[in-house]
């Protein structure tokens, strides 16, 4: 049996989606439709991960705002 890392992205008590540890960084695979454009995407750390789907997330609060 493998043992495979993958960690769970929440923000802003959201499901964001999960990473995935893969050679060379960690794949997300998003979990709602707001964090799409992370999907598949590969980040060197799971922080980078995070950070990128709150970055994400707060430019869409921004659009819906206006």
């Amino acid at each position: 049996m493998s043992s495979t890392q993958a960690f769970a992205i929440e923000v802003l008590g959201r499901s964001a989606g999960i990473v995935v540890a893969e050679p060379g960084g960690f794949m997300f695979f998003a979990a709602d439709g707001a964090f799409r454009a992370l999907d598949r995407r590969v980040f060197k750390h799971v922080g980078q991960a995070e950070q990128a789907a709150v970055l994400l997330a707060n430019d869409h609060g921004k659009r819906s705002v206006r």
